[in-house]
C-alpha cells in the first residue's frame, strides 16, 4: 500500500518541478527587445528558500541541483555557478529551520534578504575572478531588492499551494516529532 505522506511528498516535488518549468517559460518569452533597467527577482530561488524552510522534504538537495543547473543553462548564466549557490544557501537554511519554526517571519526574511545579497555579492566575485563578464553591479543590487521584496509573495503563494511550517506536534522530514 502506498503511503499517502509519501504520495503527498512527491505531488509537491512535482508542483515545484512544474513551477520552475512555468518561471523558466516566461523568463524566455520575447516581452521586451530592450535591455533591462531593473532585474526582475529570482523567483526559482525565492520558491527553494520558501520551501526549504518550511517543508524541506519537498526540495531535497538533488532536486535543489537539477532545477538550479537546468536554470543556470536555460537562462545562458555560468554553468553551476549559481546552482551551486542556491544549493548552498538552500542546505544552510534547511539546517536552521528547526531552530526557525520558533522564529518569525520578520526574522526569517531578514535571514532570507541576507543570504540573497551574499549570494549576489558572491556571484559577482566569482565572476570577476573568473574573468566572466559580469552584469553591471547596479543591475545585480537591483536583482537581489526585487527578490527581497518579492519574498513575502512567494511565501504567500507557497501557503496558498499548501506549503506551510510543520506545527508543534507535527513530526519533521525524519518522522521525529518536534
Amino acid at each position: 500500500m502506498i503511503d499517502a505522506d509519501l504520495v503527498r511528498i512527491w505531488t509537491m516535488r512535482a508542483l515545484f518541478v512544474g513551477l520552475s518549468f512555468a518561471v523558466i517559460f516566461f523568463h524566455l518569452l520575447p516581452l521586451s527587445h530592450l535591455p533591462p533597467r531593473v532585474a526582475g527577482p529570482d523567483l526559482i530561488t525565492l520558491m527553494v528558500f520558501a520551501w526549504a524552510l518550511r517543508r524541506p522534504e519537498y526540495v531535497p538537495v538533488w532536486l535543489v541541483a537539477l532545477v538550479a543547473l537546468l536554470a543556470d543553462l536555460v537562462l545562458q548564466r555560468p554553468p553551476g555557478l549559481w546552482a551551486a549557490l542556491t544549493v548552498i544557501v538552500a542546505e544552510t537554511l534547511k539546517n536552521g529551520e528547526r531552530r526557525q519554526r520558533e522564529t518569525n517571519f520578520l526574522l526569517e526574511w531578514l535571514s532570507v534578504s541576507f543570504s540573497i545579497f551574499a549570494m549576489g555579492l558572491v556571484y559577482q566575485l566569482i565572476k570577476l575572478l573568473l574573468i566572466i563578464e559580469p552584469i553591471g553591479w547596479v543591475l545585480a543590487l537591483s536583482a537581489g531588492l526585487t527578490s527581497i521584496l518579492a519574498y513575502p509573495a512567494v511565501v504567500a503563494l507557497s501557503r496558498l499551494l499548501g506549503v506551510s511550517r510543520h506545527g508543534r506536534g507535527d513530526g519533521d522530514r525524519l518522522g521525529q516529532g518536534a
